[in-house]
């Protein structure tokens, strides 16, 4: 017995419940990412408690308080950068999410075009877990060495400070930034080169998504240590600024200035420390 394919306006009414669920599924990410990062779940207090009581760079207020790193700790923090990473970095993805998925709905895979999308994210945020990994392990290693101020979580050295500084705009001078950004910036170039069938491929092509991204912003949020970790004015004002790379990409010289104001005050914090 055959069966007849299905009408036009049912599949019609598929693709956009898909489109809606994607749409629905990326808010409802950045929603959960960015309640938890200001929650603070698991620290001793919530951003909003850290950001009242961040000090100048490089003078952390000192806490009584010191951090044991057992192994939930450790858990804790990387869920921390994790999800923090999630909210920051989401909202610069959702366009080439949905694009990922009006690309998929007008192929093949067009009546699974939602789940490859969710797949495609999940691939995407993968890669900031490998950096939240990384991110962890610095941090216990700077608190070990006494760089850090365990319960601010915040670089409480001028000089270490104002290297840092240097260091992240050096970074947006180079050629490896200038790289990874311009696929971050041509999504439809990205996807029109690097798009792979099925589930597997959703996965993949999102995670290279991601490597992209990092690379492209590694160092930029290697601040966070400057600023205070869980301090909100410097996580809102970095995602903010990571998306405006990503959205003017005519605007040359947006990525180079930042990159020399970044070198001129970390010169200013070594010169004074």
């Amino acid at each position: 017995m055959s069966t007849s394919p299905p009408r036009p306006g049912v599949v019609d009414r598929v693709l956009r419940r898909d489109s809606g669920i994607v749409v629905f599924c990326v808010l409802l990410i950045i929603l959960g990412a960015s309640w938890y990062t200001i929650a603070g779940i698991g620290m001793n207090m919530s951003a909003i408690d850290m950001t009242r009581m961040a000090g100048p760079i490089g003078e952390p207020m000192n806490m009584a308080t010191e951090t044991r790193w057992t192994p939930i700790y450790a858990v804790l923090i990387f869920l921390m950068w994790w999800v923090m990473m999630i909210a920051m970095m989401t909202p610069s993805a959702a366009p080439t999410v949905l694009l990922y998925t009006a690309i998929k709905r007008m192929g093949p895979d067009k009546l699974r075009a939602s789940r490859l999308s969710l797949l495609f994210l999940t691939g995407y945020l993968v890669a900031w877990a490998v950096f939240s990994i990384i991110s962890t392990g610095a941090q216990r290693a700077m608190e070990s060495v006494g760089l850090s101020d365990g319960p601010m979580m915040t670089i409480h050295s001028k000089f270490f400070a104002g290297c840092v500084l240097v260091a992240a705009g050096l970074y947006q001078l180079s050629s490896l930034k200038t790289a990874c950004l311009r696929h971050c910036r041509s999504p439809a170039q990205f996807l029109a080169d690097h798009n792979r069938p099925g589930a597997y491929g959703a996965f993949r092509t999102g995670a290279l998504h991601g490597a992209f991204c990092l690379g492209c912003c590694w160092a930029l949020m290697l601040l966070l240590f400057v600023g205070g970790v869980m301090n909100l004015y410097w996580i809102v004002g970095i995602a903010v600024y990571v998306a405006l790379e990503k959205l003017m990409p005519r605007v040359r010289w947006f990525v180079p200035l930042t990159g020399v104001a970044l070198i001129v005050v970390g010169v200013w914090l070594i010169a004074i420390a």
